[in-house]
């Protein structure tokens, strides 16, 4: 019993350096080891990511506007059907010199067959 009473007193002394450490780092007169040094890095860092922040921003706003297209849609679509027609023609030209190479084909074979 005398030995669970005296484990039960050195552990509440413990608990209570322990809780009385614990207090006295964060109380009133608790001071922070900051240099001057130390305060203008800080400073800095903060200076630094607001104003990237701010550029960031102010070019954002300025990619959304600034760039107009160099073809507006009417003229896409203008280009486009334009395109299309000329594949169409070339396919009709191409259709017809098969047709003549077809032509030329069978006048040189009734040639060499007389």
């Amino acid at each position: 019993m005398k030995d669970k009473a005296q484990t039960e007193g050195k552990l509440d002394n413990i608990i209570d350096s322990v809780t009385k450490r614990n207090l006295s780092i964060l109380g009133e007169e608790t001071t922070f080891g900051l240099s001057i040094k130390s305060l203008i890095a800080v400073a800095m860092t903060i200076a630094v990511a607001v104003s990237g922040y701010g550029m960031l921003k102010r070019d954002i706003e300025i990619a959304m506007t600034e760039p107009v297209p160099p073809v507006s849609a009417e003229q896409f679509r203008l280009q486009t059907q334009l395109i299309d027609n000329a594949i169409l023609e070339t396919k009709k030209d191409v259709s017809e010199i098969k047709q003549s190479m077809e032509k030329m084909e069978q006048r040189l074979f009734n040639q060499i067959s007389k």
